[in-house]
């Protein structure tokens, strides 16, 4: 049966996303009865944004971090009793609408249920489709089972047991580790089809920088799990 979503928290990270951060939250709270925005370190009005369409804001003075900002997020979560967080970007990606696919599949017993994008739409960048295949075949093969879209930042988490798994990550490397985190501690990652909205918004993503990150992860990642 469907996860209530009366145990559960929307979790945002967001930097510099004044002009998407509200109806973000909007729709987040359609569906849920709680949302909490990280604001890591923005230059904008995106805190006061996110606090006038509801949600609950915690702030980071400098950028720390998309890691690190989930993080934030998912304890401030668990310090109000929620049992499980909805992990959604902030720059407006994401289909709120979406939100109850997602608990309908966390209701069938799995702890970690990730929105699959489709990776061939015609309005995602050609580099981006081909960057997160090549990713997400490497950590499904990391994780032992089939992964469709590792890099996707819209997920359901079950909080207690995300917060028994030794994550270290502070940047974008983040999704990559959680999923195999949770398939090498014996749990089933379930992915369900999400829409993707592309519009304006500008990826914070660093090809070089957080390309560098996310490689030094996944080589040391190997070699802990070598036999």
């Amino acid at each position: 049966m469907p996860l209530e979503a009366a145990h559960c928290c929307a979790v945002i990270p967001a930097r510099d996303e004044s002009g998407r951060i509200g109806s973000v939250v909007a729709g987040a709270l359609r569906h849920l009865p709680a949302a909490c925005v990280v604001d890591d370190g923005s230059r904008d009005a995106t805190r006061n944004a996110a606090r006038a369409a509801g949600a609950r804001v915690l702030r980071h003075e400098s950028p720390l971090g998309k890691g690190t900002a989930l993080r934030t997020g998912w304890l401030h979560a668990i310090a109000c009793g929620h049992a499980w967080a909805v992990l959604m970007d902030g720059d407006g990606q994401h289909a709120p609408d979406d939100i109850p696919a997602l608990l309908a599949a966390a209701g069938d017993g799995s702890p970690l249920v990730i929105g699959a994008r489709d990776l061939a739409p015609p309005a995602m960048p050609w580099a981006r489709r081909a960057t997160n295949r090549w990713l997400s075949q490497r950590i499904s093969r990391l994780a032992g089972q089939r992964i469709p879209d590792s890099q996707s930042g819209f997920r359901v988490v079950h909080l207690p047991t995300l917060a028994s798994l030794p994550l270290r990550s502070t940047h974008f490397e983040i999704e990559s580790e959680m999923c195999v985190a949770f398939a090498r501690q014996g749990h089933r990652v379930t992915s369900v089809p999400v829409r993707t909205l592309y519009g304006t918004e500008v990826s914070k993503v660093s090809p070089w920088r957080d390309g560098w990150r996310w490689w030094r992860w996944y080589r040391a990642t190997r070699r802990d799990l070598a036999p």
